[in-house]
């Protein structure tokens, strides 16, 4: 791949395709960003994500272009960055990152705290170069994320809240996920380097993350280009289970007090630049996976996980080091 463009002050959003995800963060009240996108970038090529259009095939089209854009920014959630970040390594572009999801992962931890302070980074020309994982399902083509890959309880949630979500919306839809999952949850076995082990979960992080935790969902490092894997051994109880998924540094510190959190003897911690498992899945239980937040279906049965280290996969604008 070629190298990024040198990063650059970019004054009124000239040479920026800014895609707004605006199935995004509908779980939050928020403040529409599009006023103030266009009073400070009101050169930029702001364009919103149809009902059933492909991020992919926006971008594609303005790469096409006679003057294609230098920036690509995207306006969503965890799963749109990601997105739009592999597309940004494709086309060796830079990115900008609006959050606009419901936690927003990537952006908190690159210190992009609102629109606002996206805006300032593009505008002063601060960047950063991140590290991701790129992960490989069987034999389907590679997908970057940024943050982390999860298997085991944390996709069972996701999946049992996705079916929730059209009727009862995205919070009401986790609690009554958490319930089901708290109930109904059940361990399942990896395969790694010939020996087998059965697990409540599998975190696949970027970077050294927090220790104390093993939903290691927002990392704590942009550059460092390591993984770190967290593999929650089936030794607890499912309560124990769930309460590992907690991803809050204050959650999960109240959560060890109560003694919810699993014994440290129940966590492998391994810190590699790569981490290769097959998944048995029971059949009655789904063949899942997550990366940043987007769930993805397997075949019955179960499935090969390859996660790789990307050293300085994406340039991203944001606040410099002191304000991360």
């Amino acid at each position: 791949m070629a190298a990024a463009p040198e990063p650059t002050a970019v004054a009124r959003g000239h040479g920026v395709l800014i895609v707004r995800n605006t199935r995004s963060g509908t779980a939050v009240i928020r403040a529409d960003p599009a006023e103030l996108i266009a009073e400070r970038l009101p050169e930029a090529d702001v364009r919103e994500l149809g009902e059933g259009e492909d991020l992919a095939d926006v971008v594609d089209t303005a790469m096409a272009a006679t003057d294609p854009p230098s920036v690509l920014g995207v306006y969503g959630g965890d799963g749109s960055v990601s997105r739009m970040a592999e597309l940004a390594r494709k086309h060796d572009r830079l990115l900008l990152v609006m959050p606009g999801g419901t936690f927003n992962h990537f952006a908190r931890s690159a210190g992009v705290v609102d629109v606002e302070t996206a805006i300032d980074a593009l505008e002063s020309g601060s960047t950063v170069e991140v590290s991701a994982v790129e992960v490989t399902a069987d034999d389907g083509p590679p997908v970057l994320a940024l943050n982390a890959v999860s298997v085991g309880a944390y996709p069972e949630l996701i999946d049992q809240r996705d079916r929730r979500r059209a009727r009862l919306g995205k919070w009401l839809g986790g609690i009554v996920a958490a319930w089901i999952t708290l109930r109904s949850a059940e361990p399942l076995t990896i395969v790694r380097e010939g020996r087998r082990a059965r697990v409540w979960s599998v975190f696949v992080g970027v970077g050294r993350s927090d220790p104390m935790r093993v939903a290691t969902m927002q990392r704590e490092n942009l550059e460092e280009p390591t993984l770190d894997v967290r593999i929650h051994h089936a030794s607890g109880t499912r309560m124990r289970a769930i309460a590992s998924l907690a991803f809050g540094k204050r959650t999960a510190a109240v959560l060890h007090a109560l003694k919810l959190m699993p014994p440290r003897s129940d966590v492998e911690r391994l810190v590699v630049p790569g981490f290769d498992m097959t998944v048995c899945v029971e059949p009655e239980r789904p063949s899942v996976y997550v990366h940043d937040g987007e769930l993805e279906e397997r075949p019955a049965g179960g499935f090969r996980l390859r996660c790789v280290i990307v050293p300085r996969a994406v340039t991203v604008y944001a606040p410099g080091s002191e304000a991360r």
